[in-house]
């Protein structure tokens, strides 16, 4: 009994009230404004059900809460006894860190813009700027108009990077590279995206790059090429999607779920999990594209990710709102 009192004692010294080692399934619970099927959300909650399936964690979700609603869930979610709560707070940024602040023996994990707040309230982000560079070189080399369509959700520093990093890697191969450039101000409305798609292919670009649901439609239609983002949907659009830079949360779900257990849960930031040396991100195998893109082309991506993942190249994090460039302004 004494030894068991004093590992009770050494695990509560981590964030009070987390020491959760002896339990055999931790509570998590995830509130997401978007159906589970839009592919960021997608992630995390794939990352949970993994956890779920090994028998670590009993999973609970909602999808689709209007922000007016997030606090009254994440509140629910926490009064009914959920350990650890994931979600993504961009548009609830207040509400949610005062939920957080309410109830201090909880373990929050947020998809956010802003910094962690001490002593429970971790934020974490896609930097998948890595793959997205890699991608872009793809789109650079595979564009025979020289134009790039690009469709974001909002202008936001999670959004911006990825494109960012995408235009200097297209821009690596192919100088002559145009974009254009647009913002749905939505986070999931695939007419509206594939919509602003046909736009672009309309005006020249035969490259699109999807970073909403969506715009791989208006490619297909068109017959044009689209890179993906956030995750794999070459099996939908085998002739269409010729790669995409993946994320992968399970790095960070897992680390989270350790900590609470052990009772050493803390604010921090997990962004840097999402890169390629945590395996948070990877480049999407070629599939039906892999005799399609020029081996010249792939020779210059394996090198640049063999430089990015032995530290030799950093892409740079740009969160400046990206702009169309050349005729397509």
């Amino acid at each position: 009994m004494v030894r068991s009192a004093a590992l009770g004692a050494a695990l509560a010294a981590g964030l009070p009230g987390l020491a959760m080692a002896q339990q055999a399934k931790l509570k998590v619970a995830a509130v997401y404004t978007v159906p589970f099927e839009q592919q960021w959300v997608g992630r995390i909650h794939k990352a949970l059900k993994a956890a779920e399936a090994r028998g670590e964690i009993e999973y609970k979700a909602t999808e689709n809460v209007a922000n007016a609603d997030y606090e009254r869930v994440m509140r629910e979610y926490a009064n009914a006894g959920n350990q650890l709560i994931l979600g993504e707070v961009f548009g609830v940024e207040k509400a949610a860190r005062q939920v957080a602040k309410d109830f201090p023996k909880t373990a929050f994990l947020m998809g956010s813009s802003l910094k962690p707040q001490a002593p429970n309230f971790s934020v974490f982000d896609n930097y998948i700027q890595e793959p997205a560079y890699l991608t872009g070189m793809i789109a650079g080399g595979m564009t025979k108009t020289n134009k790039i369509g690009m469709v974001g959700g909002f202008p936001i520093p999670e959004v911006n990077r990825l494109m960012n990093a995408f235009m200097a890697g297209a821009r690596e191969v192919n100088p002559k590279v145009e974009f254009s450039v647009s913002f749905i101000n939505s986070w999931f409305d695939p007419p509206k995206a594939k919509e602003a798609a046909f736009a672009m292919i309309d005006k020249g670009a035969d490259v699109m790059y999807a970073e909403r649901f969506g715009v791989s439609d208006a490619a297909k239609e068109r017959g044009k090429l689209a890179i993906g983002n956030v995750i794999d949907t070459q099996a939908q659009y085998p002739d269409t999607v010729v790669a995409s830079a993946l994320w992968n949360m399970e790095p960070s779900v897992d680390r989270a779920i350790k900590l609470v257990k052990e009772g050493k849960f803390t604010a921090e930031d997990y962004g840097p999990y999402s890169m390629m040396k945590h395996k948070g991100s990877e480049l999407a195998p070629l599939g039906t594209f892999e005799k399609k893109v020029p081996a010249d082309l792939v020779a210059k991506v394996k090198a640049k990710e063999a430089d990015i993942r032995a530290g030799k190249f950093t892409v740079k994090v740009d969160d400046g709102q990206p702009k169309s460039s050349g005729s397509a302004k």
